[in-house]
């Protein structure tokens, strides 16, 4: 089965063609066009100015991820007075369904990928998968990655069993997921204020430093030299009997350190590092409690924070200790931040099971949540 997934929640329009076949998915594409570089002024992104890119880049992406899959070829329109001839593509192979994020995310970003997915849906007379976002980066552990241009098939059922915990942080999200069985979700506990990503936005603006925060934050914390004494920041929700978390008030503490500190400039990696081990210490010590309390044989970190290295070293470490019986399992880095390959890879595994949705009924719904 092929499936064609897109991806425009945020700020990276993103198509994919992925293939399924049993329990095996793997990705033929995954073409991302990325616009930190235009919001990195602005400190954030700005929803108006994401969408109308979006539109610039939704269609020469398509195009592009078809023929990287091999299932277009690129046609020359007659010359109308250009220099060089408007191109398109033809299908020179079939994509059997189209799956889409609907939400959450920026609602007039997440209209674009809609309704290209409508269109597309109409005049190609396929099936339409809504995927919700958060879905797509839980099955980015499905995904069988490409290596120097070629795909290998892996099969996963035997590597993940179920129940699995799955801990997803990214810029606007971070919760705790019980995922009983493909397409069976229970929300464990989640933020309640700033997700993990964002705030390492916020972090990275207090210290002056670019956006978007967590990497430039990791990068900085990775100066600090050894044996450096931190600045001591608290640990928000670590002992909480609930599995949700809160970042606000982590925020807010860094800024009275630095308030009250003249010399804080000439100590942002001991800041950074110190922010970044506390948000690190909540995410793994709640990971691992779900996963003791549900008897999880099997851990899972998606997200775009999931590309953090000391979040990926010491949630396998606490695993290793605590969990022994378990595997944990994270994506690889380019299939962490937003992309659609994690979307195609969802799709196929709704397609199975023939969870379409009509293309006349699709809908963005930025607050959309995960349900079965």
């Amino acid at each position: 089965m092929i499936i064609l997934g897109i991806e425009t929640s945020c700020d990276e329009t993103a198509v994919s063609v992925a293939r399924g076949a049993g329990n095996n998915v793997k990705a033929l594409s995954n073409v991302v066009a990325s616009q930190i570089e235009i919001h990195k002024k602005y400190g954030g992104v700005v929803p108006e100015v994401a969408a109308r890119e979006h539109v610039l880049n939704i269609l020469p992406v398509v195009n592009e991820a078809l023929i990287k899959a091999d299932l277009a070829s690129t046609i020359s329109l007659p010359s109308t007075g250009e220099k060089t001839p408007r191109p398109r593509h033809a299908l020179s192979k079939s994509v059997d369904a189209i799956a889409v994020a609907v939400g959450p995310g920026l609602i007039t970003s997440l209209l674009v990928g809609v309704e290209t997915a409508k269109t597309l849906a109409y005049a190609w007379r396929v099936p339409v998968v809504a995927i919700n976002h958060i879905e797509g980066h839980i099955y980015a552990n499905w995904l069988t990655p490409i290596r120097n241009g070629k795909c290998q098939m892996t099969n996963v059922k035997n590597k993940i069993k179920f129940p699995v915990i799955i801990l997803t942080v990214s810029g606007g999200h971070t919760m705790l997921v019980l995922m009983n069985g493909h397409g069976q979700y229970k929300v464990l506990g989640q933020t309640r204020d700033d997700a993990a990503g964002e705030a390492f936005d916020k972090a990275a603006q207090l210290l002056g430093l670019e956006y978007p925060g967590g990497p430039i934050v990791a990068a900085m914390a990775a100066k600090l030299q050894i044996g450096q004494k931190l600045s001591k920041l608290p640990r928000p929700m670590i002992n909480d009997k609930s599995f949700d978390f809160s970042f606000s008030g982590l925020k807010t503490a860094l800024l009275y350190e630095i308030q009250k500190d003249k010399q804080w400039e000439k100590k942002i990696p001991e800041y950074a590092a110190e922010f970044q081990q506390a948000v690190t210490d909540v995410l793994v010590h709640k990971t691992i409690k779900a996963a003791l309390k549900y008897n999880c044989k099997n851990i899972m970190l998606s997200g775009g924070v999931a590309a953090n290295q000391e979040l990926r070293k010491q949630l396998g470490k606490a695993v290793k200790n605590k969990l022994p019986y378990a595997h944990l399992n994270i994506p690889e880095l380019k299939y962490c931040t937003d992309n659609a390959a994690m979307i195609a890879a969802a799709g196929y595994y709704r397609a199975k099971r023939k969870d379409f949705t009509l293309w006349q009924k699709l809908k963005a719904n930025a607050n959309i949540e995960l349900t079965n």
